[in-house]
Order: C-alpha cells, then structure tokens, then sequence
C-alpha cells in the first residue's frame, strides 16, 4: 500500500487521562510506589500515585480496550475478543484468543488468568503457555455473567455474580459449583472485597450496597445511595473502617461501617459515572477515574472524615472545537471545548498543560454552586485568537460563544477568564438575535474586533474592555460576518461576509478602502501577516488566495468535497493547509498552485493550526477528546513533492497514539508507481553558467589565514621543547656489589648517541607539487583541474611548503613558478573557485616578490596575469553593483 502522506505522520495524542475503563492499582514492592493504570482507547497509561505523572505508555492495540486488569508482574487488555498480557507496560509477551465475542472481564488468578466475554463464556488461561485450563458456559437467559471476583483465603474459588441478581461460587480446580446465593433482587453491578475474611460488599443496580458474608450466607448490614445504580466500591485499610461507593451521578458516598450510617459524601467528584475507584493499602487516599477523561486522588484529613481532592490529571470532557499555537515558539496549543473550558496543552510535558477555566456568566456564583449545578454556565467557544505581546500586562484571549453576542476574554498568564465582557448596547435592542461569529487580536495586543452575525464588526481595547468604533454605516456587511483580520502593522483591517464581498478597511479611520467580491458565500479566511496572503474558504468547498496588498485572487484550489473546516498557513506561506468534512487533509503549494500532498482521516477534521517552527500540524476530529499531533517529515528527511494528478485517491492515514513515535517511516510503493515516485537527490552543478563567478566549497579555515601562517606559528610556538619522560625497564639494572647501585652504562651510550646527527644533504629534490608542474608543462591546462584538487585536499600548512619549494633557492625553477602563474590565471578565466585563488595568489607574491622583480620572463608573466586579475574584478563588481540597483529598486519603489 502507498505511503498516505508524503508529509505529516502521527507523533502522539494530547489530552487522554482516562475514560469508562474502570482503572487498575498495582504495588510495586522494591519502589516503594503505588502504579495506577488507566485506558485510553487503544492504549493504557500507568501513572505514579505520589505525582500522578506517567510513567509508560503501551503500544496500540488494533481496536479500543474494553478491560484491563493487573497483577504484580503483568497487566492484561482486552481488545474485543483478544486478551494480551504487557510486561513493563509497554511490550506485549503473552496473547490468548479463542474467545468468539468480546472479552469484557478480567481476574488474575495466582498462575492463571481468567476471561468473560459477552456470552458468558468463561475460560481459565495458563499464563505462561497460554492454554485454555479450564471452560465453562453460561446461558445469558438464565445467568448472565457481570462480575468475577475472587474471595480472599477462598482456595481456588472463585465467585460469579450476574445479571439476574444471583451469585455462584465455584472451585475453578474441579470445575464444580459449589454454592448458589440467591440474591437481593436486583442485578449486581460490582463485588468488592472486604477487610475482614468471608465478607464481600455487594453493589446493586438499584443503589443498594450488601455486606454479606460468604461463610454463613448472612446480610451484615445494607446500605442504599440515591445517586442511581452502584458503579464501583471501595475500603479503607489505613485503621478507619470505612467503605466508599461510586454512583452514576459523579457522586461518592463514604459509610462509617461501626455506626452503619453515612459519614461523608463528596459531591461532583466526576462529571460522569464513577467507573473506577480504589483505596490505597495502608494509605489515607483513593484514586477515582471516570469517563469525564479525570484521574484524581483524595486524601481523607477532612474533620468530618471527609476527603478532598489532593491532585489531578484533567483533559477536555467534551471534544474540543478550536485549537491555535500560542506563542512563537510552538510548544504551547491553546484548545476550547464543548465542555466550555479553555486549555493550553504543552507539546514538551503534560507536567505543563494548564487549565485556564470554565466560562461562566458569574465566576463567583459558579464557586458557590458547584461545576456540574452551574446555571451560570456559558456555552462553549466557538472561535478564539490570541497574541503574545502584552499577555502579561493585560488579557490577551478572545473568545465567542455559541448563540451568544457576548464576547469574552481569557488571561494566558494568570490561567483564568478574563474580568471584560464585551457586548454593545445595540444587542440589547433591535439586534438582540444577533451573534459574535469571528474575533481577531491585533499583532500588538491592544486590539480585538469582532464580527457579528448581523453583519456588523466592532473595536475593543483588550486593556479596558471599551468600545473603539465599528467599520461601516452602519454595518460593514449586508449578510453574517465570517471572518476578521488585521494585518501585522495596524494599517489595514480585512472582513469577509455572507454576501461574497471581501472587504478592505483602513484600521484607524473605519473608512472602506476596496470591495472584492467573489463567486460565492465565504465560509472562513485565514490571513499569513507576514507575507500579505488571506486564505479564503467558500461555500462551494473552493479557496481562494487573495493577496492583500494588490486586492487580488491569485491563487485557486478546488478539490474537496464536503464542507472546509479550517485552514493553516505554513510560518513560510508556502503551503495552505486544509481540511473538510470529506475527512481529508490537504496541502496546497501557493508559488506552483498544486496539491502535493492530501490524505484520510478516521474522523472529520474540526480544527488544525500549524507550529509557528514547522515541526508539527495539529488537528481535532469529530467526537473526540484527543489533540492529535502530526511530525513533519520535511524537516528530518527528503520528501519529493511532486504535485498530485486531479484524480488522485487518498490514502488513510493511522491516527497518532499517546505515545511519542520513535520508530522510522516506512514508506511502501506501489511496483508500478515506483518509476514515478523515485526522485533522485539534487546535485549542484559544478558551474552553473560560465559567465558567474562560482566560489569553492572548502571552509573559510582552509584558505583564509594563508598570509599569516607565519604569525600564527610564532603564536603556537611551545616556550620550550617537550621534555621525553625517562621510561623505566621492567628490570632496574644494577651494578654487582655490597651497594645497590643503578647500571647507568646504557643511558650514557644512548645519550652520545643523540648526540651525534647527519649533516643534511644541500641538494634539494624537487617536491611532489613541483613534479606536477613540470608535468603540466607537456599536458597543458588538462592537468591543471588535478593540480586544483591537489591543493584543496592539502592543509594550509602543506600549501604553504609547496609554494615555498617552487623557489630556484630549494629545488624550484623559474619555470615552476612561471607554470604556476599559468595555473592561477586558467582559474581566473574559467571563473571557479574565486576565492582560492586569490588566497594562493596573495600567499605566491608575498613569498616570491623578489625573485619575480629579479627575472625579466617572471615580470612578464606577472603582468598577463595581473590584466587577467583586474578584469576578473572588474567584472565581479559590476555583477554586485547590478544586484544592488535591482535590490534598491525593489525596495523603494511602489507597485
């Protein structure tokens, strides 16, 4: 199968804590730690209980988890009708399949494991072969299974309660039912073991709580919640003999088991339904998971035995509806849901996510009367914009609501909602339907504007909250304002309505300077500030490229089918980035006007915003909590982007799991498209027009301190010669004798010798550089390329000595020296590697000057070369001096 991107990957998921999975507890003897492991679609997260940060993530599974359960060594998953085992939370080392339905309970049994699916059909694994020990059937008619639990100091027994409120223990060693309860005449929802031997506490569907004991088939106690059915049950095991109850409201209810009444109750825990709660050993906390994506710890130091919450892991509950990078340096995403919370997620640590609230008409009130009884509730955001410059100063966010014309503002810096609330008086009168459907914050952080679904556009300043003006008289538009934006000077302020104009305002004065009007409706604009283009999306699922500063469409791409979401402009305006309700991605390259790169999605794409670094795209989909986050490829390695024919068919691409992707990308061809989508590497040529001068690649090191190698030895030179360590024999000689005495005859002899030396030879043999001159005096100019090669190869230490040794004083010749002027004026006509010649030149007549004035042929010489030399210059000037007119012009004149 074809690679679906050329481009983006998946990286890694944002925002899972936990969902319905009820969570899993483990203790870890040598750490000293308690583990807790929670689900998160296709993988499980495990988290320390002391920070609650993560400490693993699993490898993907195929499709969603629907249990997990943990032992001291192993944690088991199932997914639909396979169950797996993963060894340090990540690596997969025992499957088990068999089961025809999906697995939906788990129970670790000593060496055994055993599995329920949706047929009541149980089975008894060997965990280490993996064999089936034992089955047995169930007919969901008459018994079908809900909890398996198994009953402390019970040998291999193990208790089955089900659907029709009726409960089994049974001997899993002989397969034989040993005892049936008949229960409490509701369906049993969770059994949980208590402190003392033969008593299990069992939750019912009608909200009834049962302490029973197993031995005598005796109730002890009962309790019942008002919250709906029980959903999971807990007990403290720190001295305090009491029980803890989930229900399907979030609430939790504490029951002191010496005086059987109610001590406490912690109201909107969860958002949803309690599905996992557990007690620590030993420990004043519990952990509580639910499907509201929260994992939280409570502490019980309440004076009413009470617990309050000691920390959390919190994401949206609601899928988010808008993301945007914050910031310049692209580790930021500021993120608004439909659970009406602003979130900034990190893309470095989850230890620097951070909510900045939920919107509220009165913050106050929402203190007093809880999150989930908020009446001041307000409906969730729709659209935002942000800027960095004066965040710390003032509030900095923007945000529209749903339905509302109110327009409120956020403060990055401080985590909460702002104290403005933005509405014009005239939404109290005749526009009282009207909507805020756009926002935009100028560059300088100073300004926001508005556009309203009554085709109006208004001016704030974010400092004070006052009203600045409105552009038009008096709207700016005659249909529903789409979008907003301001270019990166405050000089020009873009609108885009209904009614297919384009508008052009001037910022400070409100007058309209230009009207565009296009084929049809906009859906949405997006504007690159730095390079003056304005995206534009319409409703017949075309986007147009508008250029601000001449007030053109320069630019049209057509190609989705459905309904575009959102659009993102590449930090280089290259790229347009778009997605649609078709659930495709595609990316548009703005100088050739071609698709180069689209693929499929599993969920329509709601947001995307791209990093202001280019290293990651991020998106939400359609009815989910995730922040999905894209590498891109681009920057790490090479990607032909050959534009896209008109019929091309997407691909689907996997979407990115909660853990970081490290592995390398396959990219998998089709053999008969392999041909076209090879593309090989480019290669600079060696000269790319023989009238430019082209420079050599060699560092600056290699030729640029030719001239002053001499200083910079003398700079080098040691104070004093090193000093050779005397090395000791294994041995030490000594002399024979009543003394010890050290034989020093051998030492001696050495050092006579050392000082002794040949007298060098006064003839010179002529070098290696040499030698390859006099050659190229029979070869011509074909050798010369060699000698260049020769050259860049040697150090400037090794250039130096060769264009010493050409000197008649050391083995050189006139000749040699004249063949070497011939070199460097072939360089300087065929206009290659400037700047090495010039070095070599330089470094020859400071080396060479007197003998040269002292030869009538080397004069001669010199003199050819030095016109070759002015007119090499002179030529390069006029190249500068024509690039730099072409620079002026373009800069001051006006098009």
């Amino acid at each position: 199968m074809p690679c679906a991107s050329r481009i983006f990957t998946g990286f890694r998921a944002l925002g899972f804590n936990s969902n319905h999975v009820p969570l899993a507890v483990r203790y870890h003897q040598k750490h000293n730690e308690n583990y807790v492991v929670t689900c998160v679609g296709k993988a499980f997260h495990t988290y320390n209980c002391s920070r609650l940060g993560i400490i693993s993530v699993s490898n993907s599974h195929p499709d969603a988890i629907g249990c997990l359960a943990v032992d001291a060594y192993l944690v088991f998953t199932a997914s639909r009708n396979v169950v797996q085992a993963f060894a340090r939370g990540k690596e997969v080392v025992h499957t088990y399949r068999g089961h025809d339905k999906d697995v939906h309970l788990l129970l670790p049994f000593g060496n055994h494991l055993i599995s329920v699916d949706e047929d009541s059909q149980l089975k008894i694994w060997d965990i280490e072969s993996e064999e089936v020990y034992l089955e047995m059937s169930f007919d969901n008619r008459t018994f079908q299974i809900t909890v398996v639990m198994h009953p402390s100091t019970y040998l291999n027994k193990v208790l089955v309660a089900s659907q029709q409120g009726t409960m089994q223990l049974w001997n899993v060693k002989t397969g034989k039912l040993l005892y049936t309860f008949p229960g409490w005449g509701s369906a049993i929802t969770v059994v949980e073991q208590a402190p003392a031997v033969d008593v299990v506490a069992v939750g019912l569907a009608n909200g009834e709580i049962v302490l029973h004991n197993l031995k005598y088939d005796e109730t002890i106690m009962r309790f019942t919640q008002d919250w709906g059915p029980v959903t999971s049950i807990s007990f403290r095991t720190d001295g305090h003999p009491v029980m803890t109850s989930g229900s399907t409201a979030g609430h939790i209810a504490l029951w002191d088991l010496e005086e059987k009444r109610m001590l406490s109750q912690i109201r909107e825990a969860h958002g949803s339904a309690v599905t996992g709660m557990t007690c620590l050993l030993r420990e004043p906390l519990m952990v509580t998971s639910a499907a509201d994506n929260a994992l939280k710890v409570w502490i019980f130091d309440q004076p009413d035995g009470g617990g309050r919450l000691l920390r959390q892991r919190t994401g949206h509950s609601a899928p988010p509806t808008k993301v945007h990078f914050h910031g310049s340096d692209g580790q930021s995403i500021l993120s608004a849901g439909q659970d009406s919370t602003v979130r900034s997620f990190s893309t470095v640590h989850d230890r620097l996510n951070k909510n900045l609230g939920r919107a509220s008409f009165n913050k106050a009130e929402t203190k007093k009367s809880g999150l989930k009884r908020d009446v001041h509730r307000m409906p969730p955001v729709t659209d935002f914009a942000s800027e960095t410059t004066r965040q710390s100063d003032w509030d900095n966010i923007l945000a529209c609501h749903r339905g509302l014309a109110e327009v409120t503002t956020w403060n990055y810096q401080r985590s909460t909602m702002g104290k403005h609330r933005l509405l014009h008086p005239r939404f109290d009168g005749d526009e009282q339907g009207a909507v805020a459907q756009c926002v935009t914050v100028s560059s300088c952080g100073n300004f926001g504007i508005i556009g309203y679904s009554s085709g109006h556009v208004d001016v704030y300043n974010l400092q004070s909250g006052i009203h600045r003006g409105s552009y038009g008289k008096p709207k700016a538009h005659s249909a529903c304002v789409r979008g907003v934006a301001i270019d990166g000077l405050n000089q020009l302020t873009i609108t885009a309505a209904a009614d297919k104009n384009v508008k052009f305002w001037k910022f400070k004065d409100k007058d309209l300077l230009c009207t565009l009007q296009l084929m049809c409706q906009v859906a949405n604009i997006v504007l690159h500030r730095d390079s003056s283009m304005l995206a534009v999306s319409l409703d017949n699922f075309t986007v147009s490229i508008v250029d601000i500063d001449t007030r053109r469409v320069v630019r049209h791409f057509a190609g989705h089918g459905n309904r575009i979401t959102d659009m993102a402009f590449s930090p280089d305006a290259r790229w347009l980035i778009t997605a649609s309700m078709d659930a495709t991605v595609r990316t548009w390259d703005l100088p050739s006007g071609r698709l180069v790169d689209c693929f499929l999605v599993d969920a329509a794409v709601t947001s995307l915003s791209l990093s202001p670094t280019f290293d990651f795209l991020v998106t939400t989909h359609i009815d989910d909590l995730g922040i999905y986050l894209w590498s891109n490829m681009t920057l790490y390695t090479h990607v032909a982007l050959r534009p896209l024919p008109s019929e091309y068919e997407p691909y689907l691409l996997d979407m990115p799991s909660t853990s970081r992707k490290t592995q390398d990308v396959a990219v998998e061809v089709e053999p008969e498209d392999a041909d076209a989508m090879v593309v090989s590497e480019f290669k600079s040529p060696e000269q790319i027009s023989d009238e430019l001068v082209t420079l050599s690649l060699l560092p600056n090191s290699r030729w640029q301190n030719l001239l002053n190698l001499e200083v910079i030895k003398q700079r080098n030179k040691p104070k004093e010669p090193p000093k050779v360590p005397k090395s000791a024999p294994f041995f030490l000689p000594t002399v024979p004798g009543l003394e010890f005495k050290l034989n020093t005859a051998e030492e001696d002899i050495h050092r006579n010798k050392s000082d002794t030396h040949v007298r060098k030879s006064t003839l010179q043999p002529v070098s290696e550089f040499g030698q390859l001159l006099e050659d190229s005096m029979t070869t011509g100019t074909a050798s010369f390329g060699h000698l260049m090669a020769v050259l860049k190869a040697t150090s400037p230490s090794g250039i130096d000595l060769h264009l010493r040794s050409l000197s008649p004083e050391v083995g050189g010749s006139a000749d040699m020296m004249i063949q070497f002027m011939k070199f460097i004026q072939w360089v300087l006509e065929t206009h290659k590697d400037f700047e090495l010649a010039q070095a070599y030149l330089g470094l020859f007549l400071k080396l060479h000057g007197d003998v040269i004035a002292s030869h009538c042929t080397l004069v001669e010489q010199a003199r050819k070369l030095s016109e070759i030399q002015v007119s090499a210059w002179a030529n390069l000037q006029d190249m500068f001096n024509q690039s730099l007119c072409l620079v002026n012009y373009l800069k001051s004149a006006t098009l």
